[in-house]
């Protein structure tokens, strides 16, 4: 079986950020895999649900426990093109990811800031996910905040 990379499945979150910028909705993507394979996907959904909680994270979320029958993920990874929020750190908490993986930070909204120490780093005792889930960030950083920067440079 082929091994893909953190970047490979990062520019697939991406197309699904690029594809929430189409439906005028702020570009976030997420995809969730499980042994090489991407068992779900989603993106920001917020403006056509008119529903605050439709976040990328949560469509996929969503949709890799309906894939699964399932409402723990342990073997599953996923990656997001932006640091998620607080309710979806909680969310990522409860569905036991083995890593999550994200690109851009995100200073305004981004769910981390509430976890960090003084010296900027999240101790073990204010970790915001499962105990055995890994955090990788900044994977394909550049692309990804460069996505948001251009949406939001266009509502101006």
């Amino acid at each position: 079986m082929e091994l893909y990379t953190d970047d490979f499945f990062m520019k697939h979150a991406l197309r699904e950020a690029q594809e929430a910028f189409e439906e005028d909705e702020v570009p976030v993507g997420a995809v969730v895999v499980v042994n090489n394979k991407i068992i779900a996907r989603g993106h920001n959904q917020v403006e056509r649900l008119q529903d605050t909680t439709a976040h990328a994270e949560m469509i996929a979320l969503t949709s890799a426990f309906n894939h699964l029958g399932a409402k723990y993920l342990p073997e599953a990874t996923l990656y997001v093109t932006v640091e998620p929020c607080l309710m979806c750190c909680g969310a990522l908490y409860w569905s036991k990811l083995s890593r999550i993986v994200y690109g851009a930070s995100d200073v305004k909204n981004g769910g981390l800031r509430f976890f960090l120490e003084e010296d900027g780093l999240i101790s073990k005792d204010r970790w915001p996910f499962h105990p055995k889930t890994q955090l990788v960030k900044g994977v394909l950083e550049h692309e990804c905040s460069m996505l948001m920067k251009e949406f939001f440079q266009s509502k101006r």
